[in-house]
């Protein structure tokens, strides 16, 4: 089963009507919207991305029969050439913040990755997305000053602060993981003005349309 997780993103779009179930884990327990694919919105409870219970989510998407995941991801551009309102594939990570996992007593090493295969796969479907580029997760809820924005420029093309977490403990489940970035904004410091939560929020909901009907294109062709 295909699992898609939801975000900022798709908070103004038409969701597809599933039966929502809660999923006990030994994490936590998590709500999932399941049909012909298992949907999960990774902010449940309004929480804010430093304390989602990312290891409930993720084991709950398991247990749920979910093999394979397609994220959504609301981040802001490190590339002048990365427009506000561009869609992009990663194929690489970084994180600078701590990020969980469930081998909490037993010694247990994996090699991260986003699923080359499945990313194609999803570009293929989205010829409008831009398919390369490294995505660098830092632990929120602020935005990253201008010096900190100087600095992952550098070394990334995108910054958000969820997909690191998710994409390793999918890896540690046998889950292939590819993600979606939505580029709501540039990063502080690479545009004029103030960035504010509100300017994200717009940007949502500017796109609902389209990002509402890129879901249902992942649901009935990867599926």
């Amino acid at each position: 089963m295909l699992g898609i997780i939801g975000g900022t993103s798709l908070l103004f779009s038409t969701l597809p009507e599933l039966e929502k179930k809660q999923i006990d884990t030994p994490f936590g327990n998590t709500e999932l919207c399941i049909g012909d694919v298992a949907l999960l919105m990774r902010h449940q409870q309004d929480l804010p991305p430093h304390r989602i219970n990312f290891r409930a989510n993720m084991a709950a998407l398991a247990i749920a029969g979910v093999d394979r995941i397609v994220a959504f991801g609301s981040s802001g551009s490190l590339n002048q050439d990365i427009a506000p309102g561009s869609l992009v594939i990663p194929t690489d990570y970084i994180s600078i913040t701590e990020i969980p996992s469930i081998h909490d007593f037993t010694v247990e090493h994996v090699m991260p990755e986003l699923s080359r295969e499945l990313s194609e796969d999803l570009h293929r479907h989205i010829p409008a997305t831009r398919l390369g580029g490294t995505y660098i997760q830092t632990r929120g809820p602020r935005f990253e000053t201008v010096a900190e924005i100087r600095a992952f420029s550098r070394y990334a093309d995108l910054v958000g602060m969820t997909l690191a977490s998710e994409a390793t403990l999918a890896r540690e489940l046998s889950m292939p993981f590819a993600a979606i970035c939505t580029v709501d904004n540039y990063a502080n410091g690479l545009a004029d003005g103030v960035l504010t939560w509100d300017e994200v929020l717009e940007i949502s909901r500017k796109y609902r349309e389209r990002t509402g009907t890129i879901l249902n294109t992942i649901i009935r062709q990867m599926a």
